[in-house]
């Protein structure tokens, strides 16, 4: 692993950790783990009831189930990166340009420009 590699990591760690509680709590449920390009990958073992299939807090991928996370893989990934450039900063950032968003009269989420940007992908 190269410095800037292991830098990348240190720089998202603050997410990382906040992903990995939120991940470990599902274990005792049937939750699954496994790393997959550098990320820690958790799948719920109990139905979730959200908004979304899968989301990301640094190097951690949380899914509603296996196959949201393989369909979300490469959305996520986008993630990763932003969190690797951003580190610490990237969920204030998050929330302010879905704040910027709303202000514009524009969507939260679908116009947000982290959220765009993973799109692409």
């Amino acid at each position: 692993m190269t410095l800037r590699r292991i830098a990348a990591y240190v720089w998202a760690s603050p997410n990382t950790l906040l992903g990995l509680f939120l991940g470990i709590l599902l274990l005792p449920f049937g939750g699954t783990v496994c790393i997959v390009r550098g990320a820690v990958e958790f799948a719920a073992g109990v139905p979730l009831a959200l908004r979304f299939e899968a989301i990301t807090f640094g190097h951690v991928i949380i899914g509603v189930t296996q196959r949201a996370l393989a369909t979300a893989r490469e959305h996520e990934h986008v993630h990763v990166r932003q969190y690797e450039t951003w580190g610490p900063l990237f969920l204030p950032a998050y929330a302010a340009s879905s704040a910027w968003q709303l202000m514009r009269g524009r969507r939260m989420y679908y116009d947000n420009y982290f959220e765009r940007e993973a799109r692409r992908a």
